[in-house]
């Protein structure tokens, strides 16, 4: 007796790699993006637990962005290596051309407050004595070809925040050095 299950799993195997794994990609919809004002006070909250990048004026809410981090648990960073985005509050201290990822704006990590919080995990024995804080932590684009990792959840950065390659530009473009930068879980 032929199992009769057979073809409806084909089947189902078949529409889920002609899909290609859509309902496991965020929609479309979750980016929101009015028109954008000229201003002079700009202001950025990046939402780990939800992936999202938001940018305020002095008006209000701009417009939301999806963004993935480093490739470990969605954490705070403890030390350099541990492939974690830190929390905390952060001002754009540069900006860059990347080869490889693209427009990149550079924040200031470590702050003093993240020194003395790996500081006292160092001191508790939690982190290896030898740890160091780490440093480079920035918000920048993905690589060519590589925008489906936003889309999927792929957290794959040693610690940055990491977006499409055009919101990036347009970030790099719409903030200036000095914006602060707000981080949380």
């Amino acid at each position: 007796m032929k199992n009769r299950s057979t073809p409806l799993i084909f089947c189902c195997v078949l529409m889920l790699l002609l899909s290609g794994f859509s309902f496991f990609s965020r929609s479309k919809t979750s980016i929101h993006k009015p028109a954008v004002r000229k201003s002079a006070y700009y202001k950025v909250v990046i939402d780990k637990s939800n992936y999202e990048l938001k940018v305020y004026d002095e008006e209000g809410w701009l417009f939301t962005y999806p963004v993935v981090f480093g490739s470990s648990e969605l954490t705070d960073k403890m030390m350099e290596g541990d492939r974690r985005t830190p929390e905390g509050t952060y001002r754009i201290i540069a900006k860059k051309l990347h080869a490889e990822w693209g427009h990149f704006l550079l924040l200031d990590y470590p702050t003093q407050s993240d020194i003395e919080k790996f500081n006292a995990r160092k001191s508790q024995g939690v982190i290896p004595a030898n740890a160091r804080p780490g440093g480079g932590i920035g918000i920048h684009a993905t690589r060519r070809n590589e925008d489906r990792f936003v889309d999927y959840y792929y957290n794959w950065t040693l610690g940055c925040i990491s977006t499409k390659r055009e919101y990036a530009k347009e970030l790099y473009t719409l903030l200036p050095v000095g914006t602060e930068v707000t981080i949380l879980r």
